[in-house]
């Protein structure tokens, strides 16, 4: 099944060049693919009644053709596979004149609510999203990111009330935000990066504060954000 949004490109979701920003282009895939799970009826509108949600583990996203402000974009999202406890889910993203202009891939936890453990995606529960097996944007699997041996600069971040979701977490879309904070200031002035992934490991809670690390190495940009003590490692951004 593929489930399909449009939507607009406002004034928050530019940057230079009155283009996209990345950080839009992740609100606008995190949205569809919670609306698709809302419409099969596991999604935020009723978590109350079945004590599951959906964890993110992983983006990985490759912009093709970047839109402009005022643009009415076609998302299409799908339910790709569901292994065990694991949902992978892919986007294309189209413009006005069907240009294809953004794919993506994403990786998903079934949590369960009441126990807050992982819980395992039962067969009525994966029928409902009808995968579209095979049906790949990427020729390859979403691939793990190495913590790189040594840094170049660093930063610490204190986390705020605004980087908290409805859960008590940092929001998924804020990483990205820390990444950016945390680029030297030439590298950050030379965006966009039209490849980048995440990947989450350890959420992070109002109070906290982390160290975000940045280097540069394989013609890839890494920002690795860890505990202060650099004992927990929270999530790694890399960009290209």
């Amino acid at each position: 099944m593929i489930y399909k949004e449009k939507v607009k490109i406002g004034l928050k979701d530019i940057e230079k060049g009155k283009k996209v920003s990345n950080q839009a282009i992740l609100e606008y895939l995190e949205n569809v693919a919670g609306y698709h799970s809302d419409k099969v009826g596991y999604g935020i509108n009723t978590i109350d009644q079945t004590d599951f949600s959906w964890l993110l583990l992983d983006w990985k996203v490759k912009v093709i053709k970047r839109p402009e402000y005022g643009q009415i974009l076609d998302i299409h999202t799908w339910s790709r596979n569901i292994i065990k406890c694991y949902a992978y889910r892919d986007f294309e993203v189209y413009d006005e004149n069907n240009n294809l202009c953004v794919v993506a891939s994403s990786k998903w936890l079934l949590v369960n609510n009441q126990t807050g453990k992982i819980a395992k995606v039962e067969p009525k529960m994966a029928e409902k999203y009808q995968s579209e097996i095979g049906k790949m944007v990427f020729a390859e699997e979403i691939e793990k990111i190495k913590v790189p041996e040594n840094f170049q600069s660093s930063i610490i971040y204190e986390i705020k009330r605004k980087d908290i979701d409805m859960i008590g977490h940092v929001h998924n879309l804020y990483y990205l935000d820390m990444a950016y904070e945390t680029l030297p200031k030439d590298v950050y002035q030379q965006r966009q990066f039209d490849e980048f992934s995440i990947m989450y490991k350890k959420e992070i809670k109002l109070g906290e504060t982390v160290k975000c690390q940045y280097t540069y190495e394989q013609e890839k940009h890494f920002v690795v954000i860890q505990s202060e003590d650099e004992q927990i490692l929270h999530a790694i951004v890399q960009l290209k």
